[in-house]
């Protein structure tokens, strides 16, 4: 059986791993890139038109926009152990990076423009959230939330899913440009499982299932969400990680429960 045209799966495991593309994914707004460097290894690129969002997965790097010198950023060896270091880089700009261990580093990127400066996002800057009850518990990393305005598009956050638990659940979309009720926003998962062999699951499906796609995820895979509903489910033994970017014609977050599904939040 063929994969589904939203499941992307890792075709090596050091240099370019994955490249999303506005293109690629026939969408608009989201880029997506993932490298793994080793310890020595270097990398960079243009930001031309867009915006990245630079976070470290995993790994400990030197960071330069333009010249200019961010020093030694990264802290954890795994996305399992704790908050994530990210750099921000505006429109129009040159990044580069020394591996200083091995490193895993997403390229995360939207449209551009405004007057924006590159900056360091610390662990900490914004607090953990814990959402859910039961076996619907899961925790929030943010890295790029909308109530930080110093962006153009970009929305990036990280969650942690228990063995056992779902995420992104009650299923919930945001595609439909439709403020105060609705944003439009396309969003991709990269997924990640703890131990590595472990799977889950996920679902992106519409209303009128014109869009209904039941995907087993594995470590390292990719996920689009161009429209629809998107949870996610764990399985025992194994703890989920994925890091999430959407975009849109609004920097702004504000989806739509499955209305036979929200009773569960009452």
């Amino acid at each position: 059986m063929p994969l589904s045209h939203l499941l992307i799966r890792p075709t090596t495991t050091s240099g370019k791993i994955h490249d999303v593309t506005p293109a690629s994914a026939g969408w608009t707004h989201v880029g997506f890139g993932l490298h793994r460097l080793a310890a020595g290894e270097a990398y960079g690129g243009a930001t031309e038109e867009r915006e990245v969002c630079l976070v470290l997965v995993s790994g400990k790097g030197r960071f330069a926009v333009d010249g200019e010198d961010f020093g030694e950023l990264g802290e954890r060896m795994s996305p399992f152990e704790g908050a994530p270091w990210a750099l921000y880089v505006p429109a129009g700009r040159n990044w580069a990076v020394d591996a200083t261990t091995d490193l895993e580093l997403a390229v995360c990127s939207a449209p551009g423009g405004g007057d924006f400066h590159a900056r360091v996002i610390p662990p900490g800057m914004h607090e953990r959230i814990t959402r859910g009850k039961d076996a619907n518990v899961r925790h929030v990393y943010n890295i790029m939330p909308e109530d930080d305005g110093a962006a153009n598009a970009l929305l990036v956050v990280e969650v942690i899913t228990p063995q056992g638990n779902t995420s992104s659940y009650p299923p919930h979309k945001h595609d439909q440009d439709n403020l105060p009720h609705e944003s439009q926003l396309e969003e991709s998962y990269y997924h990640r499982f703890n131990p590595p062999q472990g799977f889950g699951f996920q679902r992106v499906f519409t209303d009128d299932r014109s869009l209904d796609e039941a995907m087993a995820i594995e470590d390292g895979d990719v996920v689009l969400v161009p429209r629809g509903y998107h949870p996610v489910a764990t399985t025992a033994g194994y703890d989920s990680y994925y890091l999430n970017v959407m975009a849109g014609p609004k920097r702004v977050w504000k989806f739509h429960n499955a209305p036979e599904h929200e009773w569960m939040l009452k």
